[in-house]
């Protein structure tokens, strides 16, 4: 199926704070399950996702910065939470909480990650909407992707340091 070719609504899909959104991915990032309030949001069936990677659902307001942050995190056994905005089938976006663990064998390699989103909090919607503009606005000024992404990195890296904190924090915070 590959990356979708809708393009951005700029409709967002407010869902109930009851639901959770669900999905397991291999170590590569290729979903192995998604449960049915990911299908009902993202707009795809379980036959359209399970094989599929995980970045099917990758909106462009998001900085790469972001997702290398969560990849690099889950990829050393460690848990992170995220606040995302997701791309449906359609161009629709959706924001969510993303609670993401590393899921680990009997030997402890780790054989894939967990992922449990919720319904973020209004104000940190609207505070990370302006956060990741202003990444993704830096990450624009190159014409290489690892380069935007390096100076996105630096860049968050810097607002994080000025506020006297780790990202976790600041993410828990909100």
């Amino acid at each position: 199926m590959g990356r979708p070719t809708a393009t951005p609504t700029g409709h967002e899909i407010l869902w109930p704070d009851t639901s959770i959104i669900v999905s397991k991915t291999d170590t590569k990032g290729i979903i192995t399950y998604a449960n049915p309030t990911f299908q009902k949001l993202a707009g795809y069936t379980d036959e359209e996702l399970v094989g599929q990677p995980h970045n099917l659902i990758r909106h462009p307001w998001m900085p790469r910065c972001a997702f290398k942050l969560v990849w690099d995190t889950i990829q050393t056994g460690h848990e992170v939470f995220a606040y995302v905005v997701n791309m449906a089938r359609n161009g629709d976006h959706y924001w969510v909480f993303a609670h993401v663990t590393p899921t680990f064998g009997p030997d402890g390699t780790i054989t894939g990650y967990h992922s449990s989103r919720r319904v973020p909090k209004r104000d940190a919607v609207e505070l990370m909407t302006g956060l990741y503009a202003s990444l993704c606005e830096e990450e624009a000024k190159y014409a290489s992707a690892k380069e935007g992404m390096e100076a996105s990195t630096k860049m968050l890296l810097d607002i994080l340091s000025s506020k006297g904190t780790s990202y976790d924090k600041f993410i828990l915070s909100l």
